[in-house]
C-alpha cells in the first residue's frame, strides 16, 4: 500500500530499523533514534543497489516520488543514478574551481616564469580593476563575449582604447590557456575582432635628419659633467639596449677579448640571455670608463 503523510508522521521508531515501502523501489527507512531516510532500491547491470533521496521532512513524500521517477528514467537508459549524481557534483565542483579569476591567476603564475614580475603585476592589476568585477566569478566556460565586450567598452569610454584592446588580448591568452588545460572549448575573444575602436598609432619621437643626429652626437661627446654618464650616452647608440640594462651593466658581463657583452637572463624582459657584439668604438669607450668604475675588472 502506498505511503501517506499521516502514516509517516505517526510512525514510532523501534529498536531496529523500519522500512516503509511506497512502490517502485521507494521506501522510508526509520532508524531507532527517529531519523527518516528516503531510499530507492534498484538493479543495474545485474546488481542490486541503494540510492539515497534525502531526509523526511526536508524531502516530502511528493518530492521523494518525483526523485524516484527521475531515477527510474535513468535506470531504463542503463544509467546508474548514483554515478550520475557523482558526475553532476564533480561537474559543479569543477565549475566553482575554474572561475575566470582562478584560471587567470593560474595563467599569470605560469607565464610569469618567463617574464619580468613587474609586467605580470601590471596584467594582474588590469584584470583586478576591469575583468574580475565583471565576470571573474563566472565559471570560465560560461563567460560570454558580451561579458568581455562590456569590460572592454567600459575602458574604451574613458578614452583608453589601447588598454581596452590589451584587456581583450590578455583575456584571449587566458582562454587559450584554459583550452590547453582541457577546461574550455573555444576562445570567445576572437569574436570581438572589429568590435572596438581602432588604436590610433603615433610614432615615437626620433631624429631622422642627418645634421641633427650629428649635433646630438657632438653634444654627447662634449658633455662636461659626470664622465660615467657621458660614456653611457656614448655607448647607447652602439649597443641598442634599454636604458635600465645599460645602467645595471657589470664588468663581469663583458668579455673584451671576444669581444661581447652577455646580459644575464634575469636582467632581460623576456628572461633570456642577450648577447651584444662590441664594436671597436664600444671597446674604446669601455676602456676609457675603467678609471671611473668603482668595481674595475
Amino acid at each position: 500500500m502506498p505511503l501517506t503523510d499521516v502514516t509517516i508522521k505517526n510512525i514510532k521508531p523501534k529498536e531496529k530499523n523500519i522500512k516503509l515501502f511506497d512502490g517502485g523501489g521507494l521506501y522510508l527507512l526509520v532508524t531507532p533514534i527517529g531519523h527518516k531516510w528516503w531510499r530507492i532500491k534498484y538493479r543495474i547491470a545485474g546488481k542490486e543497489k541503494l540510492f539515497s533521496l534525502g531526509v523526511y521532512p526536508e524531502v516530502s513524500l511528493k518530492e521523494a516520488r518525483e526523485k524516484r521517477d527521475e531515477a527510474r528514467k535513468l535506470i531504463k537508459q542503463d544509467i546508474d543514478p548514483c554515478a550520475h549524481r557523482h558526475a553532476a557534483r564533480a561537474a559543479l565542483k569543477g565549475k566553482s574551481e575554474n572561475t575566470f579569476e582562478r584560471v587567470a591567476l593560474e595563467w599569470l603564475v605560469v607565464r610569469g616564469k618567463n617574464h619580468a614580475p613587474s609586467y605580470s603585476t601590471k596584467i594582474k592589476s588590469l584584470f583586478e580593476w576591469e575583468a574580475f568585477p565583471v565576470f571573474g566569478n563566472k565559471p570560465i566556460e560560461e563567460v560570454e563575449h558580451s561579458d568581455l565586450l562590456k569590460a572592454a567598452r567600459h575602458i574604451e569610454t574613458r578614452g583608453a582604447v589601447e588598454t581596452a584592446h590589451r584587456l581583450v588580448q590578455f583575456c584571449g591568452q587566458v582562454f587559450r590557456y584554459a583550452i590547453a588545460t582541457d577546461r574550455l572549448k573555444y576562445d570567445i575573444s576572437t569574436s570581438l575582432h572589429g568590435a572596438l575602436r581602432k588604436v590610433q598609432r603615433q610614432g615615437m619621437a626620433t631624429l631622422t635628419d642627418r645634421n641633427r643626429i650629428g649635433q646630438l652626437l657632438r653634444a654627447i661627446d662634449s658633455y662636461p659633467h659626470y664622465f660615467p654618464i657621458k660614456f653611457a650616452l656614448q655607448l647607447a647608440p652602439l649597443v641598442f639596449v634599454r636604458p635600465g640594462e645599460l645602467q645595471k651593466a657589470e664588468w663581469a658581463e663583458f668579455d673584451l677579448e671576444l669581444p661581447e657583452w652577455r646580459i644575464p637572463a634575469e636582467k632581460m624582459k623576456m628572461r633570456q640571455q642577450h648577447i651584444v657584439p662590441l664594436s671597436r668604438q664600444a671597446l674604446n669607450i669601455l676602456e676609457a670608463l675603467r678609471p671611473y668604475s668603482q668595481n674595475p675588472g
